[in-house]
C-alpha cells in the first residue's frame, strides 16, 4: 500500500507561491522579528509598512501562531510587514501606531475564537488567556474581529481591509451565536471588510498581496478561491441553482448518506469504487466520481423525484422529464455554479432552514468540487448578497515545506521578556510554553467530528511537509531554541496519525463529497499505511541530542490499530507515561451524532496499546476524553458512561461540555434540533431524524455531574436523577454500585484542573510517591483511580475515597494546540 503522491489532482489548477515576482521592497532583507513599533520600523529603515497585521494574541514568531506565518509568508514575497499585537480597541489611536499601510490591513481576532477564548461553556467569563503574557484575561474584546475592523476603518479608512484568522473563517455565513442564542449576519456583513480569506489561506493572501501592490482595486478581486465578499448585483456568465427551500422536488444533488461507506452508496445506485469492477470513467461511485452511471451526471439525465431516504414508507410523486428533452439537460460546469442559500432573514426565523443551509455548505467543502454561495443579507434596497468562492487549494508538500522554513524566530517578541530578559517568569505565554518543543507535521483531518470546526477551516485534504523539513526543525529547535532539554514535546497536528494519508487516488480525493473518510467505517479508497510516520519517528529520535519525541496531539486510534506496527512503535518509544485519546462516549446514540466510532474500537486499541507496553516493560496509561451534553445525548447515556468509567477505573478531572461554536454541524442540531446528516426535511419526527437537546443550565450540569461521578458536590444532584430514572439501584455503599448514600460536608466548590493538577490532596502522606526517570510517575497504589486530567497517579492523599474539596477541570474549547482548532 503506497503513500498517497505529494501533488493532488486539484492542485495543477493552483499558482504555486513561489512563482511570483517579488515586491521591490524585499531589498530591505529579513527582520529578525517583524516590528511592532515606528522604533522597530526605523532601526530596520522602513519609512513605512505595506500590510499591518492586526491579532488578538501576543506576537510569538513561530509556525504554529497565524498571524506569525502570514507576516513571515508576505514578507518572504518581499512585502514589509508589521504587527499590532492586542491593542488597546477602546480607541483608533492603538492602530494608528505603524501608520498607513501601503496596501491593506490584515485582521484576525488570534488562533482562538475570541468568544471561546473568553467564555466557558456554561456562558461564564474565563480568568485566564493562555495567548496572552501572564495567563492575563480581558486583553481582546469580545467579537475581536468585528471590533478590530472598525478601528481599522476609524484609523485609516481608505485602506483596503482583509479579515482572516479561524474567527472570520468559522463565520463566513449567517451562523448560529450560541453566546447570544440567535442567529447573527455573516461577518464580512458586520465587519464591512473588503475581503474575508477562510481556511488556510497563504495562497489567496499572496495573490491578494500582489495584486493590490500591482493597483488592481480591491473591489475588483472576486475571482481567488478562499475568498469571500459582498456584492450588490448578480454575477455575469454564472449558473445560480436555488436551494432556498426544502421539501420541493426540483433538480437537486443527492444528499450524502454519511451512515453509509463509500462502496454502499456505490451498490445503491448499481456502481462501483473499486478499480477492478469498474471502467476507469466510472470508478468513483456515486459519491465520488462522475461516471455515466453516478448521481452528479443522472441528476440531470434521469427523471427528476423529490428524493426520499431509504426505508420511507409512502412514495412521493414523480416528476418526469420530457423525454424528448434529455438529451438537453446537461450539468453546467461547477466552476461556474453558485449556490443560492437561505437568506439571512430566513435562516434567522426558520431552524429548518438554517439547518438546510449549514448541510449544503458542509457538501460543498472539497476544493476539487466545491462550488460557490450565495446568501442574501437584507431586503428590498438595502439587499446585498454575501459571496463566498469554493475552498482554497491545498498546499503541496513543496508549498507546506516553503511556509514552514522560513526564517521563524520561535520565541515571543523581545517586549514581553521579563527583567531578566527571560519568557519563563510573569510574562511566559502559555500557548507558546506548550508549542515552545513541538513540531507541526501536517494541516488537515479527515474525520469529519461534527463538534469540530477544523474541515471548515483547514479542510479535509491532508496536507503534509517533507521528512527532510521535518527533520530540519527538530535540529532547530535543539540548536536554537533556548531552554531545550533534548525532548520533542509532540510531533503532530490536528490529528497525530494522518501524516500522508489521503486518496488511493487523485481523481477520487477531487470527486468526493462523503463528509469523514473513516465514519461509518474506514473508506476502502483511504490508504491508512503509517510506514512515512514511522521512518520519521525513528530517524527524529536517532538525532544527536535528542533524548525522547513525545506524541501530543490527538491520536485516531482507528486508524491506528490498521497499523501494529505503528502502535508498537508509538508506546514503546513515544509515549511519556499517558497517552491521551478521545473517544468522546460510549453510547451508540450519541456517536452516530459525532460520527465517531463505536467503543470497541477504543476497546481494540486498547489491547494492543497494553501488549505493547508490557513488552517493553513500561507501565503507561491510557486517557480518554468524553464530552458531557452533545446532541443526541439523553439522560441514560450519560448514566451508561459513568457506570463504564467507574468499571474501569476513570475519574474525569477536567470535563468538556459540548460548546456550540459557529458553523459546526453538531451546532445546527443544536439551534434545529434535527439530524443534519440527513436529509433536512419539515417532517423528521422519527428517533434518527430528530435529536435530544441537552438544554438548560440544570441538564447539562446533570451531564456534567455523570462525568464526574466521584464528585460529592454532585452527588445530590445525582441522587435526585437515579430516582426519577428509576434507577435507585446504582445509590449504595457497595462497588457495584455509582454514588453512595452518605453525603460528606462539602463546599459546592468548582476548582480549575488547568491550574490544579489533580484532586486537592485530604492530608499528606508520610511517603509522598517519587517521580521516575523519564518524567514518568511511579505505579499507583493498589486500589487508586487514574485521573483523566493528567493520566497519572493521584496525588497524595486522593485513594478511592471521597476527598474534602474535589477538583474540576474547565472545558478546553477552542484549541488547545495553537493553530490546530482541536481540543
Amino acid at each position: 500500500m503506497n503513500a498517497p503522491v505529494d501533488v493532488s489532482f486539484f492542485a495543477r489548477a493552483a499558482k504555486p507561491l513561489t512563482s511570483y515576482r517579488p515586491y521591490w521592497a524585499k531589498r530591505f532583507g529579513t527582520a529578525k522579528f517583524l516590528p511592532t513599533t515606528r522604533q522597530e520600523m526605523e532601526q530596520l529603515g522602513w519609512d513605512s509598512c505595506d500590510v499591518v497585521l492586526v491579532t488578538g494574541d501576543a506576537y510569538v514568531d513561530h509556525p504554529s501562531f497565524g498571524m506569525a506565518v502570514i507576516g513571515r509568508v508576505l514578507e518572504a514575497q518581499g512585502f514589509r510587514v508589521g504587527i499590532i499585537a492586542q491593542p488597546d480597541w477602546q480607541s483608533a489611536d492603538a492602530f494608528k501606531a505603524l501608520g498607513k499601510p501601503n496596501l491593506f490591513w490584515g485582521v484576525t481576532a488570534g488562533n482562538m475564537d475570541s468568544m471561546i477564548n473568553r467564555y466557558t461553556a456554561d456562558r461564564k467569563i474565563r480568568s485566564d488567556d493562555a495567548y496572552t503574557p501572564g495567563d492575563v484575561a480581558g486583553k481582546r474584546p469580545d467579537r475581536a474581529a468585528i471590533v478590530y475592523s472598525q478601528r481599522c476603518r476609524e484609523a485609516f479608512k481608505d485602506v483596503p481591509l482583509v479579515l482572516g484568522g479561524i474567527e472570520g473563517s468559522l463565520r463566513r455565513i449567517a451562523h448560529y451565536d450560541y453566546w447570544s442564542d440567535k442567529v447573527r449576519r455573516s461577518i464580512v456583513v458586520d465587519s464591512k471588510c473588503d475581503l474575508l480569506l477562510y481556511g488556510n489561506a497563504e495562497r489567496a493572501l499572496v495573490e491578494v498581496a500582489h495584486r493590490l501592490a500591482a493597483r488592481e482595486p480591491v473591489e475588483s478581486i472576486t475571482d481567488v478561491r478562499g475568498t469571500a465578499f459582498v456584492r450588490r448585483a448578480s454575477e455575469d456568465g454564472w449558473f445560480e441553482i436555488d436551494s432556498t427551500t426544502v421539501d420541493e422536488p426540483g433538480r437537486v444533488e443527492p444528499h450524502i448518506n454519511p451512515y453509509q461507506t463509500t462502496s454502499e452508496q456505490a451498490a445503491a445506485q448499481g456502481a462501483s469504487c473499486s478499480k477492478e469492477d469498474a471502467a476507469p470513467a466510472e470508478v468513483m461511485g456515486p459519491s465520488c466520481g462522475t461516471g455515466k452511471n453516478t448521481p452528479a451526471r443522472r441528476q440531470y439525465d434521469s427523471p427528476l423525484v423529490a428524493g426520499v431516504e431509504e426505508g420511507d414508507a409512502v412514495q412521493p410523486i414523480q416528476f418526469v422529464a420530457n423525454p424528448a428533452l434529455r438529451s438537453k439537460l446537461k450539468a453546467p460546469p461547477r466552476d461556474h455554479s453558485v449556490i443560492r442559500l437561505p437568506s439571512y432573514e430566513q435562516v434567522k426565523s426558520d431552524p429548518i432552514l438554517y439547518a438546510h443551509a449549514n448541510r449544503v455548505l458542509h457538501l460543498e467543502t472539497n476544493p476539487g468540487n466545491a462550488r460557490a454561495l450565495v446568501q442574501a443579507h437584507g431586503e428590498g434596497t438595502t439587499a446585498r448578497d454575501v459571496w463566498i468562492n469554493p475552498p482554497p487549494i491545498p498546499l503541496t508538500t513543496a508549498e507546506m515545506d516553503y511556509v514552514f522554513d522560513l526564517p521563524y524566530a520561535r520565541s515571543p517578541h523581545p517586549r514581553y521578556a521579563d527583567e531578566n530578559g527571560s519568557h519563563d517568569g510573569a510574562t511566559k505565554i502559555p500557548a507558546w510554553e506548550m508549542i515552545r518543543f513541538s513540531v507541526n507535521i501536517m494541516r488537515g483531518c479527515f474525520g469529519g467530528c461534527t463538534f469540530c470546526s477544523i474541515t471548515e477551516h483547514e479542510g479535509r485534504i491532508i496536507q503534509s511537509r517533507s521528512e527532510d523539513s521535518i527533520i530540519q526543525e527538530i535540529e532547530d529547535i535543539r540548536d536554537k531554541v533556548s531552554g531545550f532539554t533534548g525532548t520533542i514535546s509532540d510531533l503532530g497536528g490536528p490529528t497525530a496519525n494522518m501524516y500522508r494519508l489521503g486518496c488511493r487516488t487523485p481523481e477520487i480525493e477531487a470527486a468526493c463529497r462523503k463528509p469523514s473518510c473513516v465514519y461509518p467505517g474506514i473508506c476502502q479508497n483511504l490508504t491508512t499505511n503509517h510506514d512515512p510516520l514511522i521512518k520519521i519517528y525513528r530517524r527524529g529520535r536517532a538525532l544527536k541530542g535528542i533524548k525522547k519525541i513525545l506524541i501530543g496531539s490527538g491520536l485516531r486510534y482507528d486508524l491506528a490499530v490498521q497499523s501494529p506496527e505503528y502502535v508498537r512503535e508509538l508506546v514503546q518509544h513515544h509515549v511519556g507515561g499517558y497517552l491521551k485519546i478521545a473517544p468522546e462516549h460510549t453510547e451508540q446514540g450519541p456517536l452516530t451524532k459525532m460520527m465517531k466510532p463505536g467503543i470497541g474500537s477504543y476497546d481494540k486499541f486498547k489491547r494492543m496499546f497494553e501488549q505493547f507496553s508490557e513488552e517493553a516493560g513500561k507501565k503507561q496509561f491510557l486517557i480518554p476524553y468524553f464530552i458531557a451534553a452533545h446532541p443526541g445525548t439523553s439522560d441514560e447515556d450519560m448514566m451508561n458512561l459513568a457506570i463504564w468509567l467507574k468499571k474501569n477505573g476513570f475519574r474525569a478531572d477536567q470535563v468538556q461540555t459540548f460548546y456550540p461554536s459557529p458553523m459546526a454541524t453538531a451546532t445546527a442540531m443544536y439551534h434545529s434540533g434535527r439530524n443534519t446528516l440527513k436529509r433536512v426535511r419539515r417532517s423528521m419526527l422519527s428517533e434518527d431524524e430528530s435529536v435530544d437537546i441537552v438544554r438548560g443550565e440544570k441538564r447539562r450540569r446533570l451531564h456534567k455531574a455523570f462525568l464526574r461521578y466521584h464528585d460529592p458536590n454532585n452527588w445530590p444532584l445525582l441522587r435526585e436523577a437515579l430516582k426519577a430514572m428509576g434507577r435507585s439501584d446504582l445509590i449504595g455503599n457497595g462497588k457495584q454500585h455509582l454514588i453512595p448514600t452518605f453525603q460528606p460536608v462539602t463546599d459546592g466548590t468548582y476548582q480549575s484542573a488547568r491550574r490544579k493538577n489533580s484532586t486537592a490532596p485530604a492530608k499528606p502522606l508520610a511517603r509522598p510517591q517519587a517521580v521516575a526517570a523519564g518524567g514518568r510517575q511511579a505505579q499507583p497504589v493498589k486500589g487508586q483511580l487514574l485521573t483523566q486530567h493528567t493520566g497519572l497517579p493521584p496525588r497524595a492523599g486522593t485513594g478511592s475515597k471521597p476527598a474534602g474539596r474535589p477538583g474540576n477541570g474547565r472545558p478546553m474549547a477552542g484549541a488547545s494546540r495553537p493553530g490546530t482548532g482541536k481540543r
